[in-house]
């Protein structure tokens, strides 16, 4: 104890040489600090990945492309700055580069890069990872979420992915090159990626070009490319009406004949971008291209059997045309009033068929609605929060067909008396009820006082006989003291 007392006292000098020798710190950066704070990626770790070939991309300058970078979110600059300062690449990709060439204002800002998913989450403290079929991260600056994803490489490479028996990707969390990763996008429109501070444009695949040609023309063979992903070929449809684009002969042909590839895809997936197809503003053109393509078969049960009538096509086509009005002009649209839309018909038909079966009318209505969500929910997964609502507008037509007593009073204080309203609405334009219904019901609901009860019909419906309650049964046993 008294050796190690000494050799404390008289060997300091020692450790300070030692220390001396030792790489300098800024003084301010204490060691608990570094501990609590998050590691800081360097530019040294990535200047060894940074192998994107850049010279096989055609280079559009500003002075060509006309991209004004203050269109960009706020979100979507900070996040390319934040991972640029780190020593990654990053870029604006996609449908956001797309459509600020085609003057449109995009919808969201997805970025690419050469980081990782764990050094992304590393860069930027509000982030997380997402995603089984190729792992995302969603970085978020206030209510404001943008998409990165890492640079893709070929599915067939090493590395965690899967196809199934047909060739459709399951899993595909392959990391490659800029050159790689452009050559996994979809559609050449979809190729292209913007560089905010050099303000320019990489393009492997002739994107800039077929934009400014109006074409739609996918990367790579076709059918390869379907098989690889179905759903492509809803999309190039979605692309197609909402953009103005014509798509390319060759990359059309073979839709029609493959198009039962699409019962192989999951159907939350098939519902995801069916939502994005009837709401983008085009849905009527987006309809009609589905039909041309005859990509509508099995797909949604109204779009087999509806449209083939004529009151069901046009209650349909109503509703589309209801929901693309809203969207342009910037209104919100519900998907569980839409849906309930497009399955109408498909209700009423097996309505029909259980109130025959002697069924009283509001129990063979929810028969019918079980049977057609049921149905539905083989193709198209709608989630439960949609089918609650689609249930309650449905349910609630009969309802307005009650015009006596204090039953209108009730419905118009219903929640759902607005959507159902507007759905009834729908059935007297196309000519399924009598006009005279729905004009009842403005009236009404605008009316007030006297006014709205000089309007109620005579109550015809059979009175309810109370029910007496069973008086109690008086004990005769005599009361003992």
């Amino acid at each position: 104890m008294i050796k190690k007392l000494l050799d404390k006292i008289f060997r300091p000098r020692k450790h300070t040489a030692e220390r001396e020798n030792l790489p300098h710190h800024p003084p301010e950066v204490s060691t608990q600090h570094a501990k609590k704070s998050r590691p800081v990626l360097g530019t040294k770790k990535s200047a060894k990945r940074n192998s994107s070939n850049k010279d096989k991309a055609e280079i559009i300058t500003l002075k060509k492309h006309q991209i004004d970078r203050d269109l960009l979110s706020n979100a979507a600059a900070r996040t390319i700055d934040g991972l640029q300062k780190a020593g990654f690449e990053a870029y604006i990709v996609g449908g956001a580069v797309r459509d600020l060439l085609l003057n449109r204002n995009p919808k969201d800002f997805d970025i690419a890069t050469d980081a990782t998913p764990e050094e992304v989450n590393r860069v930027f403290r509000r982030s997380r990872i997402i995603g089984r079929r190729f792992r995302l991260v969603h970085v978020m600056f206030g209510d404001e979420t943008i998409e990165v994803s890492t640079f893709r490489g070929h599915h067939q490479a090493e590395g965690d992915s899967h196809t199934n028996e047909s060739g459709r990707i399951t899993r595909d969390n392959v990391f490659g090159s800029l050159e790689e990763d452009a050559a996994r996008r979809d559609f050449t429109a979809n190729a292209l990626y913007y560089d905010p501070t050099s303000q320019e444009v990489l393009d492997f695949h002739h994107g800039f070009a077929d934009i400014r040609a109006g074409l739609l023309r996918i990367i790579g063979k076709p059918e390869t490319r379907y098989i690889e992903d179905p759903v492509r070929m809803l999309r190039a449809v979605r692309l197609s009406a909402k953009l103005g684009l014509k798509i390319d002969p060759a990359t059309q042909a073979p839709i029609a004949k493959m198009a039962d590839l699409l019962q192989g895809v999951p159907p939350s997936r098939l519902f995801d971008e069916m939502l994005k197809l009837f709401l983008s503003g085009h849905a009527i053109e987006s309809v009609n291209a589905l039909r041309e393509q005859h990509l509508h078969h099995g797909l949604l049960p109204m779009l087999d059997v509806v449209l083939e009538q004529p009151m069901g096509e046009r209650f349909v086509m109503l509703a589309l045309k209801n929901t693309d009005d809203r969207i342009l002009s910037g209104k919100s649209a519900n998907p569980s009033f839409l849906f309930a839309t497009l399955l109408w018909h498909e209700v009423l038909a097996a309505w029909a068929t259980y109130k025959a079966q002697n069924n009283p009318p509001i129990p063979a209505l929810h028969l019918a609605m079980n049977d057609v969500l049921a149905s539905q929910a083989e193709k198209l997964a709608i989630h439960n929060r949609y089918t609650a609502t689609m249930r309650e507008i449905w349910g609630l037509q009969p309802r307005f067909e009650q015009r006596a007593g204090k039953r209108p009073f009730g419905l118009l204080t219903h929640p759902r008396y607005r959507a159902g309203y507007d759905f009834l609405l729908l059935r007297c334009e196309s000519g399924e009820v009598p006009a005279e219904l729905g004009a009842w019901w403005t009236t009404f609901a605008e009316a007030e006082g006297e006014e709205r009860a000089a309007m109620l019909q005579p109550d015809t419906a059979p009175k309810k006989r109370r029910k007496r309650k069973p008086k109690k049964a008086v004990s005769s046993t005599p009361a003992t003291s």
